[in-house]
């Protein structure tokens, strides 16, 4: 679990953001958006997760890593 993971935060989540580093492989429009679906499903086993305060709640920031690009994309062919 995510150390940053925190339950009464992902109560008040009313935003999500993804964030793409330049360094990771390019993908389709639809593996990014699968994969950001996925993160977000699952946000305890994001490898960076951050909840940025916003007026009525927070938003959950997931940056992607490589980490978490082989976990998803070794859970569907497998």
């Amino acid at each position: 679990m995510n150390e940053n993971f925190d339950p009464y935060r992902e109560a008040l989540v009313i935003e999500t953001k993804t964030i793409w580093p330049e360094e990771l492989p390019s993908l389709t429009p639809d593996e990014r958006q699968r994969i950001e679906a996925a993160l977000h499903a699952d946000a305890a086993r994001a490898s960076q997760l951050e909840y940025v305060r916003l007026h009525a709640g927070f938003c959950r920031q997931i940056t992607v890593t490589a980490a978490d690009l082989e976990r998803l994309q070794s859970n569907r062919s497998g």
